[in-house]
């Protein structure tokens, strides 16, 4: 008997021990910033683990987001634009933003596997053990409880858990412009995804007390530019088929209430000629699928139903999930299949089902629900609306941002009498700039060894521009790249050189000691000459701007500074323009000889939200001196010079 207990003494304690690990770098949350951050820590030689509390990895870049939010291409960089690269591999292309989700798995699994990077499936994290100002471990919960012990943490969650229970300073909803001098933030009543004038809110049109349609809140109206606890809405990005042999029928949900959608009804009256498009955001993806968003005043987002969801627990999320589900496959169902729809619309939306090669394991439905914002910390740095405007410039940038200043709505109220949306804002017209290293680490004082790429420091409406799935993946190669060095240096993170992780970050933009790519834009005086009268435009191209020659006959030499003599793939960025001259003539000085090619503007296919696409001008062996030229000697038409790119041939 005696011995028998201590064989079970012993099996406890070894299966204790089992559950214990001790890593470089632990990073909590599968999302795309996930992957990469652990990919990138195991290709700086850094012991690594990757706590997913999901089952799939890459969060909405596999959960259905394949029509990449972007706004600029230039603000994306090293293993994030990789990514878009293999991406592109699979569809035959240079580059693709659009995409389907299963692709975009497999492509994560790439890095997985190649750095060989240990991941945990479906644990959710439980507590978080400090010891002064750092954190020593982070139980985990899912088969079993682990502990993980490392020297280095970095949360790419969207909620912000890891951050929240280490007891760094956050906030949830919107600061009031008067916080930070702004102007976009706070209580906002503007003209998109809006509501026409005239829609009564009631369940009996004329009759308040009857009581107000089901999603209109009896919230009233603050003043603009206030501050709320309120949380932009949430929503699904949804990936249909219209391919009769890949798709399903879209059936009648469980708790199917077509009252939820009596306000679509209402709206549809007041609007001439309504699509599909009016309701659904859908972009078309490759192989006859969608990615589907919200568009208009009433379409997938549950506007004010994920009030709750920053600081719930695992139980409450998952039901606001579901009733997201259960609300948005209501509406593809209600669209398609209630006779008070406009018949032109049920016939078009019949035509779409749930893809049979999707999200297999979760009845081809997205298991990832879009939680655009959840919590924010409040960091040694915090980028606002003046920083996406360049009106405040940093210099310790580790990646860079270059959308539009974007925010759902959070709520919908009545206003004088009609149902309105509240809390829309679109404000764009800025080129790409520097996201902090300080709005990726907690304020001094707080926690030193903790980096935040996904929840990171920014008011509500400048983290609506930088919370853009590519950016969070830029920032996450930068935050490991940042623990590996104050490991290294045995610092913290706030004491990180962010001379030497700029430096790393250009050096090796791949992590894995590959000879970098080197660009050459237009506006690089370093290595551009220009001839003639260039007209220079500020938007549309790639980085800053572009140049067009209509007519004049000018000329435009890109010398990039060749280090090692090689094999390089050359490619032009050839931005959308109108009357875009049919050839364009292209010269490349190998630096020995010279080579006479052109670019064929009927052969430049712009897909997604780019504003241009990378021509391949060829392989060339290329030595010291060499230049690529392009002209608009004898052209008919426009001619567009923005940025040429060479890329090393591997194995040479």
């Amino acid at each position: 008997m005696q011995l028998k207990t201590l064989l079970v003494s012993a099996a406890l304690l070894l299966s204790g021990l089992a559950r214990a690990q001790e890593v470089d770098v632990c990073v909590y949350g599968g999302t795309s910033a996930g992957v990469i951050a652990a990919y990138t820590a195991k290709k700086l030689h850094k012991s690594v683990i990757l706590i997913s509390p999901d089952k799939h990895l890459g969060g909405l870049t596999t959960g259905g987001l394949g029509y990449t939010d972007i706004g600029n291409k230039s603000a994306i960089t090293g293993i994030s634009r990789d990514f878009y690269r293999r991406i592109g591999s699979h569809y035959g292309r240079f580059e693709q933003w659009i995409f389907e989700p299963h692709v975009a798995e497999a492509t994560f699994h790439q890095y997985i596997k190649a750095a060989d990077v240990p991941v945990i499936y479906q644990y959710q994290l439980a507590g978080v053990e400090m010891q002064g100002q750092r954190i020593s471990a982070v139980k985990v919960t899912g088969a079993d409880t682990r502990t993980i012990r490392a020297k280095m943490f970095i949360d790419c969650s969207y909620e912000g858990d890891l951050m929240a229970r280490a007891g760094v300073s956050y906030t949830v909803g919107r600061e009031a412009n008067s916080q930070y001098n702004e102007t976009y933030n706070g209580v906002q009543l503007r003209e998109k995804h809006q509501f026409p004038d005239g829609i009564d809110p009631y369940r009996t049109p004329g009759k308040p007390e009857s009581g107000l349609l089901w999603g209109i809140s009896p919230a009233a109206m603050e003043p603009q530019g206030s501050g709320d606890k309120k949380v932009q809405t949430y929503n699904f990005r949804i990936c249909l088929s219209n391919d009769p042999k890949n798709s399903i029928a879209i059936t009648q949900p469980e708790d199917y209430q077509p009252a939820r959608y009596e306000l679509l009804l209402r709206l549809l009256e007041k609007l001439k000629s309504p699509t599909l498009n009016t309701i659904l955001k859908v972009d078309r993806m490759p192989n006859n699928k969608t990615d589907i968003n919200n568009n208009g005043a009433f379409s997938t987002d549950m506007i004010g139903r994920n009030y709750d969801y920053p600081e719930a627990d695992a139980a409450g999320r998952k039901q606001i999930i579901h009733d997201h589900e259960v609300y948005t496959k209501g509406l593809l169902y209600f669209i398609g299949h209630d006779p008070r729809m406009p018949q032109h619309l049920r016939d078009e939306m019949l035509q779409w089902g749930y893809p049979k090669d999707e999200y297999t394991d979760n009845g081809h439905w997205s298991p990832q629900l879009y939680v655009r914002e959840v919590r924010r910390m409040v960091g040694e740095y915090v980028m606002t609306q003046a920083n996406c405007e360049a009106k405040e410039k940093v210099t310790d940038g580790v990646g860079m941002a270059a959308y539009t200043m974007d925010s759902h709505n959070c709520q919908r109220i009545v206003v004088n009498g009609m149902v309105k949306n509240e809390g829309d804002v679109q404000i764009g017209g800025f080129g790409p700039y520097p996201v902090s290293y300080r709005s990726i680490i907690p304020k001094k004082g707080q926690c030193e060894n903790l980096l935040v790429p996904v929840c990171l420091s920014a008011s509500h409406i400048a983290y609506g521009s930088i919370r853009m799935e590519p950016v969070f993946m830029v920032l996450a190669q930068s935050a490991a790249t940042a623990a590996a060095l104050a490991i290294d240096t045995k610092v913290s993170v706030q004491q990180a050189d962010v001379a030497k992780i700029q430096q790393q970050l250009k050096n090796d933009p791949l992590a894995d000691g590959s000879t970098p790519e080197i660009l050459v834009d237009d506006n690089d005086a370093t290595y551009t000459t220009k001839s003639g009268d260039w007209q220079t435009e500020n938007r549309g191209g790639y980085g800053p701007t572009l140049l067009l020659d209509n007519g004049k006959g000018n000329t435009i030499r890109y010398s990039p500074a060749i280090k090692k003599a090689g094999a390089y793939q050359v490619y032009t960025y050839v931005p959308r323009v109108a009357n875009h001259a049919a050839v364009t003539p292209v010269q490349v000085f190998d630096g020995r000889k010279q080579y006479n090619t052109a670019i064929k503007s009927a052969e430049v296919k712009v897909e997604g939200q780019t504003s241009g696409e990378w021509v391949d001008l060829g392989k060339y062996s290329l030595q010291p001196g060499a230049w690529v030229e392009l002209s608009g000697k004898g052209a008919s038409g426009v001619v567009v010079a923005d940025a040429v790119l060479f890329v090393p041939v591997k194995g040479r």
